[in-house]
């Protein structure tokens, strides 16, 4: 009853009897995140650190594709949905016969859609709510799929993959809407959050990364930044002539929801272009972070953790929810690992700015965040100019970047427990050298403007990995395991005191959630970059990941790229990682073994 008092208090915001039945019940899973608060924090506890080592594989699924394997299966009502990359096909698996197939969904996409996938053809998985199954596909559809026979309810269009827009994450149902994002910064994609009405798949909101206040759905005198209105303009401002039309900003991440605020919170991307010389300005407000209502879309507040951003640092990871004690009184709290090196707590009421520390110690381009509130720089961060990207103009490579563009943490998802009062995040441990160049925008065609080559920090020893133990409310690592290469796997979470993830090279791992210790493994198929899950099914429980190496640091290797500096540099960077695993799709579900 303890666990259960401080789980609903530390992820919902809100009373537990306030969340959608399938959310309540922690042995199904009706979305990526687990629940609205994004802690994959699980309350399963029939698997715990004393007898995970015992872990056997229950049975396998092979998705049948060969790329990167992103996010994770659910499971609703006795069925597992499983998902998989570009084309995006859907299955529907009964767990009472060790996943038999119940119903396939196979969309049909243009191959063209492939070509302007930036970082791998992944998908972050699928979304259950009011008897449907969504799925965003890559060309931007989004799909109600019926979750007894997999007939398709209602299909939009969230965006036109001839302008460069896709997608490749998960969307949110809360409450009678479909919280849905988009991707495309690198085609000059201006970035948009929108809410579907889940009956029936009509439009109820869409708001703007950049651009003018209306179509932002800010208003200049109650939405604030660190409690400041942001006042009338505040993106135009920013941005040169009309630059903000190809701004970028694309929330192509994860998404948060706290009931008892009505928010949903979620982070920005790039903007375009990656050469910093071709926008001055704050750029807003591309690399911030939104607090919108969920019923209207307008903006509470919002905080741009890298203004003018000169080295690709999207803002897009995952929002976590808790409530903690901060100075002797309970607080509703926002953590954030950004790709930008710094881990930043927030009041999530307010959007006051809490605690901001280099949760990678490597991070060199800003020396901190100014935490002065009687500062006119309160908030931002304090820059080194060695490590800036336009100071000498274009054409010029800047050397020695950390973190590399690819983040010392990018979209996969970090965990927190509440019995350890933890998050466990996931790291890259990469810098840079960075040449910016001029582009001209034109429509559907890539607007980079940079070249960049990506190897291992000065601190990490060759690796170019670790997984941690942070403390929000400190700003410090408790614990550090380094791994060869970076954690490309979203962290999970347990009531029985175990955190589970995934490598590069394809193992499953769990260690001890106070010490780190390590407590089992195994191998699968190929590079994980799936994120654990866990559920249960007739009283037993079960752990089931999905491997398939891909994604950004994985795609030299799906894609079978020979050009070191392709894949934005993650070619080179890992290229070790083809002696370690190969291409491969499979589920993997393990459980412990019956009987004494």
């Amino acid at each position: 009853m303890l666990l259960a008092a401080l789980f609903a208090g530390a992820i919902t915001a809100g009373a537990a009897d306030d969340l959608p039945a399938h959310l309540a019940d922690p042995a199904q899973q009706a979305i990526q995140t687990l629940d609205y608060a994004n802690t994959r924090y699980s309350r399963l506890d029939q698997i715990d650190a004393a007898n995970v080592g015992r872990l056997k594989v229950a049975w396998t699924f092979s998705t049948g594709a060969l790329r990167g394997h992103e996010g994770s299966p659910l499971v609703v009502d006795g069925v597992m949905y499983v998902h998989a990359p570009f084309p995006n096909a859907v299955y529907a698996l009964d767990l009472d016969h060790d996943g038999r197939m119940l119903w396939k969904y196979q969309p049909r996409q243009s191959a063209d859609t492939a070509a302007i996938m930036c970082c791998d053809l992944v998908n972050r998985g699928l979304a259950y709510a009011d008897g449907m199954v969504f799925l965003a596909q890559a060309d931007t559809h989004v799909v109600a799929l019926d979750a007894r026979t997999g007939a398709v309810r209602w299909r939009v269009a969230n965006g036109d993959p001839r302008k460069g827009e896709s997608n490749t994450a998960t969307v949110m149902p809360v409450k009678d809407k479909l919280i849905v994002g988009i991707a495309g910064a690198e085609f000059g994609v201006r970035g948009h959050i929108s809410a579907y009405r889940i009956k029936d798949g009509t439009l109820a909101w869409r708001a703007y990364s950049t651009g003018p206040d209306a179509d932002m759905r800010v208003d200049p005198d109650r939405t604030t930044e660190l409690g400041r209105p942001v006042g009338a303009d505040s993106s135009l401002k920013s941005w040169q002539g009309d630059q903000w039309q190809v701004g970028g900003g694309a929330p192509w991440g994860w998404f948060a929801y706290d009931p008892a605020l009505n928010l949903i919170y979620y982070g920005t991307a790039n903007p375009g272009t990656w050469n910093p010389s071709q926008r001055p300005g704050d750029n807003r407000w591309s690399n911030a972070i939104f607090a919108r209502d969920a019923d209207t879309g307008m903006a509470r507040w919002v905080y741009q953790m890298t203004p003018h951003d000169e080295w690709d640092y999207d803002g897009v990871n995952e929002m976590i929810l808790t409530d903690q004690v901060v100075d002797g009184r309970t607080r509703p709290l926002l953590t954030h690992f950004d790709r930008n090196g710094f881990a930043y707590t927030l009041d999530r009421a307010t959007g006051d700015l809490i605690v901001a520390e280099k949760f990678e110690p490597d991070t060199n381009w800003s020396s901190g965040i100014d935490m002065d509130r009687a500062s006119p720089g309160f908030g931002r961060p304090v820059r080194d100019p060695k490590y800036g990207t336009e100071a000498e103009g274009e054409d010029v490579t800047y050397s020695g970047i950390c973190p590399a563009a690819i983040g010392a943490k990018n979209q996969q998802p970090a965990a927190f427990s509440p019995q350890t009062q933890l998050f466990y995040v996931p790291v890259s441990t990469l810098c840079m050298d960075y040449e910016p160049f001029h582009v001209e925008y034109a429509v559907g065609q890539p607007y980079v403007g940079a070249t960049l080559a990506m190897y291992p920090s000065p601190g990490s020893d060759g690796r170019t990995g670790r997984f941690i133990a942070w403390d929000n409310r400190e700003g410090r690592a408790v614990w550090s395991l380094p791994e060869t290469f970076s954690v490309w796997s979203g962290a999970l979470a347990t009531a029985g005191g175990v955190v589970f993830y995934g490598t590069l090279e394809g193992w499953l791992k769990a260690v001890d959630a106070r010490t780190g210790k390590e407590l089992y493994r195994f191998k699968t198929p190929s590079g994980i970059v799936g994120n654990v899950m866990t559920y249960a099914h007739r009283g037993r429980q079960y752990v089931a990941v999905l491997s398939g190496v891909g994604g950004w640091a994985g795609i030299g290797l799906a894609a079978g790229l020979t050009d070191p500096n392709a894949g934005s540099g993650a070619g080179d960077a890992y290229a070790a990682l083809s002696r370690y695993t190969a291409l491969g799709g499979q589920l993997t579900v393990f459980a412990l073994p019956e009987g004494p």
